[in-house]
């Protein structure tokens, strides 16, 4: 297993924000998340990758109280494994969906305002009698964050599919969120719309947001994340920086469906994903992680 040493500087001195320790997910005789040990630090991007069925988004579900689980979940020191869903949520924890359909026959504004209204018998009576609304300036904090405060007023369907999407997450950041879990946020987005997804993603941690990360596009994981951790089979079978992983054997190889992995592929695998080089006599391409069938993506 690959070892990150500098970036993991802020996590190994007691600071994560967010900190599991032998996760595990059982679905009757099915090991859905075996011992996941995962860290992550205020203001860090941490990606979370693995071929499709590995256990990315059961491993959230069980984080934010979706599903039962053993082992510790605590968020900057407070444990919250016995938590509900809401109580992990209040606490400062937040995620999107796969399928994060937005209202479109809600403002922007409105879309955001639906995840931090109060919920209850009581709640629902004050909101037909007051048309309680959370603070404007609470609304616009999370706006702020992915850069969409002057599309406050716009419908969904009147924004592109990357604002779409950053409205997703900033539906997430609403309330005094301090990690944020994203299970595939930028689904669909093409290669420019991508590259400026993460730049969003990278100004939100720069506020001191934690951000764990599971998507496909791995263009996108590799360039906005510092860390990486990734899952087969529901275990961690590696770790480290970007350019470590890309260069962990059993990460090619749980990737590409290979049980063997040629040492000189790689060997060249960062050099020739960053240069495009050509280096296979067969296909002359360089396998990469980013050249991984769409489903194992």
């Amino acid at each position: 297993m690959s070892e990150s040493t500098a970036s993991d500087t802020a996590v190994l001195d007691g600071t994560a924000l967010l900190r599991t320790g032998g996760l595990s997910v059982r679905y009757g005789g099915v090991s859905a998340n075996s011992d996941v040990d995962i860290t992550v630090g205020a203001g860090e991007i941490v990606g979370l990758i693995g071929p499709n069925g590995a256990g990315k988004t059961t491993f959230v579900d069980a984080v934010t109280g979706f599903t039962k689980s053993t082992g510790t979940v605590s968020l900057a020191g407070e444990r919250l494994e016995k938590a509900s869903p809401h109580r992990r949520r209040r606490a400062g924890m937040a995620r999107t969906w796969q399928a994060g359909e937005l209202f479109t026959d809600l403002t922007v504004s409105q879309n955001l305002a639906v995840a931090v209204q109060p919920v209850g018998l009581r709640a629902m009576l004050s909101d037909v009698v007051n048309g309680s609304r959370p603070p404007a300036e609470t609304l616009d904090r999370a706006l702020d964050l992915v850069g969409l405060r002057d599309a406050a007023d716009q419908l969904p369907g009147e924004l592109t599919l990357g604002q779409q999407k950053l409205v997703g997450v900033a539906r997430a950041l609403v309330g005094g969120t301090r990690l944020v879990l994203l299970d595939e946020p930028a689904a669909g987005l093409d290669t420019h719309e991508s590259r400026d997804f993460g730049a969003e993603l990278r100004r939100i941690a720069a506020t001191g947001i934690g951000i764990l990360l599971i998507d496909h596009d791995m263009s996108l994981v590799l360039d906005v994340c510092d860390r990486l951790y990734v899952l087969d089979f529901g275990k961690v079978i590696a770790s480290g920086t970007p350019a470590a992983i890309q260069d962990d054997p059993a990460v090619i190889s749980a990737y590409l469906g290979s049980p063997e992995v040629d040492p000189d592929v790689v060997a060249e695998l960062d050099a020739a994903d960053s240069s495009g080089a050509p280096s296979d006599p067969a296909t002359g391409t360089q396998p990469s992680l980013t050249d991984a069938p769409e489903e194992n993506r």
